[in-house]
């Protein structure tokens, strides 16, 4: 039984989500503010969260922000009434898997529930045996530590972003897919945007930042290669 978190500041749109999809054999947990649901996941879980964006004190792109920096990956869908494009890149962007109008029939939203939460219960892939550490040119990844330097600098990475410099390393001089690297973040085969392909934006966002940090430490790092139409690459040592 999938465990739902729905978190929303309107009592009535709550209580009847809720037992709508309690009777589709939900389990839900739900709370009518951002703070709330923060302390619960200190200790909790769930299998998704259904998160509204406009609530006092706390907004959703506010729950959502925090949750990726204390590396909560739990997937999350905005369900909201705001249908402006702003909104919807700014929560893909984020790290949402989905954004959908409030409008939409319960069907609609069974049907995305079920393809994110059974993605999300999949069998993991067993982790590759790989050596302690990477060292591919200027850059050494450490395993054991999960930490990243360039030049022997040390660069700010957060574990999911050591992750996707990982495999572009690994597999350096390669063409990395878009789809490869947003599975690696959320797991294979969840759903993100509008589309086929409304996951990219994800993954876009993750590789401005990693790149931004590698340029902190060294301003003339160009070794993330962009090819728009495939994903990504790095650059392989001469």
């Amino acid at each position: 039984m999938p465990h739902l978190l729905l978190v929303d500041d309107d009592d009535l749109f709550r209580e009847s989500l809720g037992l709508n999809l309690v009777d589709e054999g939900y389990e839900v947990t739900s709370f009518d503010n951002g703070q709330e649901v923060l302390a619960y996941l200190k200790g909790g879980s769930a299998d998704v969260m259904l998160l509204d964006w406009r609530m006092p004190e706390l907004t959703g792109i506010e729950v959502l922000r925090r949750m990726r920096s204390a590396g909560i990956a739990m997937p999350v869908i905005f369900l909201t009434v705001l249908t402006d494009d702003i909104y919807e890149q700014a929560a893909l962007e984020g790290g949402a898997v989905d954004f959908i109008d409030k409008a939409r029939r319960l069907p609609i939203l069974l049907k995305r529930l079920q393809l994110i939460a059974e993605g999300g219960r999949s069998v993991p892939e067993l982790e590759p045996v790989r050596a302690p550490s990477l060292r591919l040119g200027q850059l050494m990844l450490r395993f054991d530590t999960n930490r990243a330097l360039w030049a022997e600098r040390e660069v700010d990475l957060t574990l999911t972003e050591f992750r996707i410099v990982t495999l572009l390393a690994e597999k350096g001089g390669q063409d990395v897919g878009y789809r490869e690297i947003y599975d690696l973040v959320h797991g294979k085969d969840f759903i993100a945007g509008h589309g086929s392909e409304g996951y990219r934006a994800n993954v876009r966002t993750f590789i401005k930042r990693i790149r931004k940090k590698f340029r902190d430490v060294d301003p003339d790092f160009d070794h993330i290669g962009n090819y728009a139409s495939f994903g990504y690459r790095w650059a392989a040592e001469t």
